[in-house]
């Protein structure tokens, strides 16, 4: 769900630099690949009278035009911490190839754009080219309208600001080698189609510390802070274990929370399923210090530049935690072998 200050795209391919085009509400973050077009038209329907013939497999990746090394005028960045940024953004996908075609100086210090060709093995798309400007700072680029870790390690300082400060109830793991930290809103329809990918992460990464972090968006879901003020208390009151069986009930009525009387329903339903005493939680949830606590969750969402729900920081990296699971999977496995982590 986007926030309303957000770009209105809500395709999260750029999130990851790679994501395939998703029907998913998480913030544009990093270029993806510009759209691809096929080499050549679709052949024309197979009749009985057309004879059967098979384009022949390419034999090897395309190659693409030979850079000008006139075009290589900025000091920075190299051009090997660009194939670094773009190997951890683009690695765990086999299937794409990519070319740094220029890194060019601008008007402005320290402002470089980089020109990159990107393609897949197969050979059926034609290069595209993706364009970006790298930041004086050396850790950021500038993307459309939208300001993206960069480096060799893109995702190291988002990672570090996580172990530090997400503190949401979590599963699996107490380790934070591994960490998945979920930004979310109990209103959120997309959050809650994603319960499943997170179920189905918790269970396929038991090595993986997985963090709930609420993230209300008030503004268009205004029983959303309740809720989440609810769930600091069960967490309180109950433990991460009773915690997670709330937000489970929760999201599964979330059609309640639609209005006031509806969400007093939902809420006590789901802390008396979750073992709690719904007038104590409730008496909890209204506290300035469970106040406190949601507003610390928020902030550190907006601190890392999140825009929209649901989101998962894999270990520094933002991805729609509603993205296809085998994507997700993917990029959890290949994130944790960037970082060293033995799963």
């Amino acid at each position: 769900m986007t926030r309303p200050f957000a770009h209105p795209a809500i395709l999260a391919a750029m999130v990851v630099l790679s994501l395939p085009m998703l029907q998913a509400s998480a913030q544009t973050k990093v270029p993806a690949a510009p759209a691809q077009t096929p080499a050549s038209p679709a052949p024309p329907a197979q009749t009985s009278t057309t004879p059967m013939v098979s384009a022949p497999a390419p034999t090897a990746a395309p190659a693409f035009p030979k850079p000008d090394p006139a075009n290589f005028t900025a000091a920075s960045p190299t051009k090997q911490i660009v194939d670094a940024f773009l190997q951890a953004s683009w690695g765990y996908d086999q299937n794409r190839i990519w070319q740094v075609q220029a890194i060019l100086k601008t008007q402005v210090v320290d402002v470089s754009k980089v020109v990159v060709f990107v393609n897949d093995r197969s050979g059926k798309m034609k290069p595209s080219a993706l364009e970006f400007f790298t930041l004086p700072d050396g850790k950021h680029i500038i993307a459309g309208d939208q300001i993206i870790p960069f480096g060799e390690h893109p995702y190291a300082d988002y990672r570090a600001v996580l172990q530090q400060r997400a503190d949401g109830p979590y599963r699996g793991a107490a380790s934070k080698d591994l960490e998945l930290v979920e930004f979310a809103d109990f209103q959120c329809p997309h959050c809650k189609e994603a319960q499943a990918n997170m179920d189905k992460l918790a269970t396929d990464f038991p090595k993986a510390r997985i963090v709930f972090q609420s993230d209300p968006i008030a503004s268009i879901h205004p029983q959303a802070v309740r809720a989440a003020s609810y769930g600091v208390c069960v967490d309180k009151l109950g433990g991460s274990s009773a915690f997670f069986q709330f937000a489970s009930t929760v999201f599964q009525g979330q059609d309640g929370l639609v209005t006031p009387d509806g969400a007093t329903l939902t809420l006590n339903s789901a802390v008396t399923k979750a073992g709690l005493d719904p007038a104590k939680v409730a008496a909890c949830a209204a506290t300035p210090e469970t106040k406190a606590t949601v507003d610390a969750s928020i902030k550190l969402g907006t601190d890392l530049g999140i825009g929209s729900v649901p989101m998962l920081v894999i270990n520094g990296r933002e991805v729609p935690a509603n993205a296809p699971y085998a994507t997700l999977k993917q990029i959890v496995e290949y994130q944790a072998k960037l970082d060293g982590v033995t799963l």
